[in-house]
């Protein structure tokens, strides 16, 4: 008889510690994670296929969390992309649900906890994230951009419109993270909100 450890007998390689509600956990203690808005979440997750690990959704805020390695995307520099990790005067906090939350709760496991299925590798995200920015909001433009409503320039452009009065004409122009608030219709992702489980507090 095989003594194989089944799906069912082997133990997860790490749960969330409360069983009953969402609990905020620091980031860098088991893991780092990394903030997208969920419709660019959803084109990155039709690109990773299965190798995606655990993933965490919170549909108020349309944000998706994946889990990561500790330190292993400081670098990383992507537009609307959150990279949630411990500094030295500064510590985050996530929202974390139970392992046997799912699209129930408002904030559940989009993808559930498994033997085989945690942390998700940084290189095959950071590969489908960039995708996945083009696929949704288009392809980042050449450089800083200025902002139509506070006319700074912004390095992280959010592509809106603006109606001519008098004219059915729409010209395509950029709003900085800040005034992207006043254009919630051409703002699909919802990333200039801010994430509901996610706190930060002084070390």
């Amino acid at each position: 008889m095989s003594t194989e450890p089944t799906m069912t007998t082997r133990a997860l390689p790490w749960a969330p510690p409360n069983a009953e509600d969402v609990e905020l956990l620091p980031v860098g203690e088991w893991w780092d994670a990394i903030s997208a808005p969920t419709p660019v979440a959803d084109r990155a997750l039709e690109l990773l296929g299965g190798r995606s690990g655990a993933v965490i959704q919170d549909d108020t805020y349309r944000k998706t969390y994946w889990l990561i390695g500790i330190d292993t995307a400081r670098s990383w520099c992507m537009r609307r992309i959150r990279v949630l990790t411990a500094l030295a005067d500064e510590g985050t906090l996530l929202g974390v649900p139970p392992v046997s939350w799912g699209p129930e709760h408002r904030t559940h496991w989009r993808i559930p906890l498994g033997p085989d299925r945690y942390l998700t590798g940084t290189h095959q995200l950071a590969h489908a994230l960039r995708q996945a920015l083009d696929d949704v909001l288009c392809p980042t433009p050449d450089g800083r951009q200025l902002c139509h409503r506070c006319q700074l320039p912004t390095d992280e452009p959010i592509p809106t419109t603006v109606e001519h009065s008098g004219s059915v004409a729409r010209t395509a122009v950029y709003a900085c993270p800040t005034h992207a608030r006043d254009h919630p219709h051409e703002n699909p992702t919802g990333s200039v909100l801010p994430d509901i489980v996610v706190l930060r507090f002084q070390r």
